[in-house]
């Protein structure tokens, strides 16, 4: 799939600006992903604008790990059945896997590097973890072999070709909702067709302008998954009905940028977000917000991430004040510089 007019090569580029709209930050300053060992709470690791970094000890101390590409790492995964394996996502040069917990790196890009594209996501299917979907900036690709061979997953998005963020339905993975640059899009055939629904995110007409609305986040409610949260470049919205009506909440944040959306699974009416003026919490399904600041350096949120085994460890990674860490739900916040010392053999 080629960029083939000048709006849509326009907005590619403005939505990697957006995407990478640090700056120059200097090393380590700007997190780009936060990856969570999904049993073990002392492993993470963390993609900066310059290396991927991996804790054994909850962040106290860092590695940085070999570096596997001339191209900056964009996002990344871990395999949720073998957590050693983990998957990086990269700026032009597609993806890359390490069986070994990072130590060992391999590109896994048939289907996929011709097209030269920026990877925003990977999203695993709830049962078989051979099976991902990947949000790029050339559209939704899928792989069933744990990313040997990909294919392009478009039909139905013809408007489109920019895929920010992928959601898969926890109980039912033949659907998937893709947040677009041109709004939401959802399948209910595992990503063999898709279909628009923007009824009350964004007016038809709108969506004409480049970049118009861009949706970075979108989450599922674990207890009831026909609840669907999308976080916008113009503000967060909630659907009850699989995405068919949308209606705007959290009207009174102080910035309609969202870039990151959290659900607590023990208490799922409790959401967190992420944007430019900070972290905000909201206990009652998004009615009402606070903000939960104390200790940050930087407002300026990239993105956040909850431990799997404990819904008050929560981590925040900036755009410009490095790596934060919660034990208390967001009640105050601790920085986890990101020290590194020697990689491992």
């Amino acid at each position: 799939m080629l960029i083939r007019t000048v709006a849509q090569f326009a907005q590619l580029a403005t939505l990697i600006l957006v995407l990478t709209s640090l700056g120059c930050q200097k090393d380590s300053e700007a997190i780009v992903s936060i990856a969570l060992h999904p049993t073990n709470a002392n492993i993470l690791y963390v993609a900066t604008n310059d290396a991927v970094y991996k804790s054994r000890d909850g962040g106290q101390l860092w590695e940085r790990l070999p570096s596997f590409s001339a191209r900056r790492v964009t996002t990344l995964a871990i395999d949720p059945q073998f957590p050693a394996t983990i998957y990086a996502g990269t700026m032009a040069d597609a993806v890359y896997k390490s069986p070994d917990g990072g130590q060992h790196w391999l590109p896994h890009n048939v289907g996929l590097k011709e097209h030269v594209s920026f990877i925003n996501e990977f999203v695993f299917h709830p049962t078989d973890h051979d099976q991902i979907y990947a949000a790029t900036t050339v559209g939704a690709f899928y792989t069933k072999d744990g990313g040997r061979e990909w294919e392009e997953r478009m039909a139905g998005m013809k408007e489109v070709h920019i895929v920010v963020s992928i959601a898969i339905h926890p109980r039912d993975p033949r659907i998937l909702f893709a947040g677009t640059t041109g709004g939401v899009y959802r399948s209910d055939n595992a990503a063999m067709g898709w279909k628009k629904i923007n009824n009350g995110l964004i007016p038809e007409q709108e969506l004409m302008g480049g970049m118009a609305l861009g949706v970075n986040a979108l989450v599922f409610d674990v207890v009831n998954p026909d609840i669907v949260y999308a976080g916008t470049t113009k503000g967060l919205f909630r659907s009850a009905t699989r995405g068919d009506q949308w209606e705007r909440i959290g009207q009174t944040l102080p910035d309609l940028f969202v870039s990151s959306i959290l659900i607590d699974p023990v208490e799922p009416k409790t959401i967190y977000i992420g944007g430019p003026s900070g972290v905000w919490k909201s206990p009652d399904s998004g009615q009402t917000w606070s903000a939960i600041n104390t200790g940050l350096g930087s407002l300026n949120i990239r993105t956040l991430a909850m431990s799997p085994r404990d819904s008050r460890m929560l981590f925040v990674g900036t755009n410009g004040s490095g790596l934060y860490h919660s034990t208390d739900a967001g009640a105050s916040w601790a920085p986890l510089p990101l020290t590194a010392t020697p990689a491992r053999s």
